[in-house]
């Protein structure tokens, strides 16, 4: 949203400056009757609009971190995922062989 807004933001400040340039007949910025508003209004514009590139760039490297941690987040939960499979195999191989030795020694009763 600052991104956008610093873009609206910018778009205007390119209109005042039109209009400034309208106004004063002047719209070469080496004349040196060039105005003084439309050089502010031209430094503020170029400085949002590299607050909105910089804000962009600092966005796409937090997706792609949050991507990755994401991926990351899917191998640890797939390993736990197949621990507690191997703790439950293991539990019924104990359980089962439990019920393996109460059967073998009811065949020597």
């Amino acid at each position: 949203m600052m991104v956008a807004d610093f873009e609206r933001m910018a778009t205007e400040l390119d209109q005042q400056i039109e209009i400034e340039h309208q106004k004063t007949g002047i719209s070469d910025v080496a004349h040196f009757a060039y105005s003084t508003f439309a050089k502010a209004a031209a430094q503020r514009r170029d400085n949002l609009l590299a607050s909105a590139n910089d804000m962009r760039h600092k966005l796409e490297a937090a997706q792609d971190a949050l991507a990755e941690a994401v991926e990351d987040l899917k191998k640890v939960e797939l390993l736990d995922q197949r621990e507690t499979q191997r703790e439950s195999d293991e539990r019924a191989r104990e359980e089962q062989a439990g019920y393996d030795e109460i059967a073998r020694l009811r065949q020597f009763k």
